[in-house]
């Protein structure tokens, strides 16, 4: 074995992530232990069967801000996944909770980066369909972000979704109106949610019922351009919801702020 293995650091729908090191250089690496039974289908990537998670990871090897695949092994009852694992780390749910809620000019630096990581995404033909605060690892020392967890992801695709495997409080209302929905369009409403988490400490809706008729109530002061860009992320009318592009021209993203941008680590699988 290459890896050390340490204690588990997540649990989910799709495996187990532990902490680990790499044997060779001492590097911390992130090791996701996927049971077969729970692999619904798998991919061919030159000429092996993999799940469509290290499909995606790969496609998205070169987007800034993608947590990065390392290593990837089967074995007779589970995949294992290696991935880097960034030190001084807290993922953003945390993060949030910690300070109650984000200043805007530090809200606008994150939203700034994940928008471009969706849309960088996205251009590498890959939707990740469960954006929100907890699969955000916020580096505390470059104040960058850091996007995990591509278990719930699909290869982007045109047409409408007819499955959706990401956290059902950030899901769009025409996913739980019509069991259908479009990848751009969702990723949109993710973002809404994710935006209105930062701002005023936590989700703004917790039920279907609320998704549907989408009733927003803003529980913390904040600006006017703020609440306009969530309002209209938060779209429940499909046909009126902003494009993923047509976001980086709202007013509250115009407003000057330093951004720190990190480069994707080079040692890393399939790039």
């Amino acid at each position: 074995m290459s890896y050390t293995v340490g204690q588990s650091i997540g649990t989910g729908g799709f495996g187990t992530v532990y902490s680990g090191v790499r044997r060779s250089d001492g590097a911390p690496v992130a090791i996701k232990h996927i049971a077969k039974s729970r692999v619904a289908s798998l991919v061919e990537v030159d000429g092996h069967k993999v799940p469509v998670e290290v499909d995606l990871l790969q496609r998205a090897c070169d987007v800034t801000g993608v947590i990065q695949l390392l290593d990837f092994h089967e074995k007779s009852d589970s995949y294992v996944i290696v991935m880097e694992r960034p030190e001084s780390c807290q993922d953003l749910f945390d993060y949030i909770i910690d300070r109650g809620s984000l200043d805007e000019a530090e809200a606008r630096q994150f939203f700034t980066q994940v928008l471009h990581m969706v849309l960088d995404l996205h251009s590498a033909g890959v939707t990740h369909r469960d954006i929100k605060d907890e699969n955000l690892l916020v580096d505390l020392a470059s104040n960058t972000l850091r996007l995990v967890d591509f278990g719930s992801g699909a290869v982007l695709t045109d047409s409408d979704y007819f499955e959706f495997e990401g956290t059902r409080v950030y899901s769009p209302p025409e996913w739980i109106s019509t069991h259908r929905y479009r990848a751009e369009s969702a990723a949109v409403w993710s973002l809404g949610v994710l935006l209105y988490d930062m701002v005023c400490g936590d989700i703004p809706f917790e039920s279907d019922q609320s998704i549907v008729s989408a009733q927003i109530s803003f529980r913390k002061p904040v600006s006017t351009e703020v609440e306009d860009l969530i309002r209209q992320c938060l779209t429940v009318d499909v046909s009126h919801r902003p494009s993923l592009l047509s976001l980086l021209s709202h007013p509250w993203l115009q407003t000057s702020t330093v951004l720190h941008h990190t480069g994707p680590s080079q040692d890393h699988l399939g790039c």
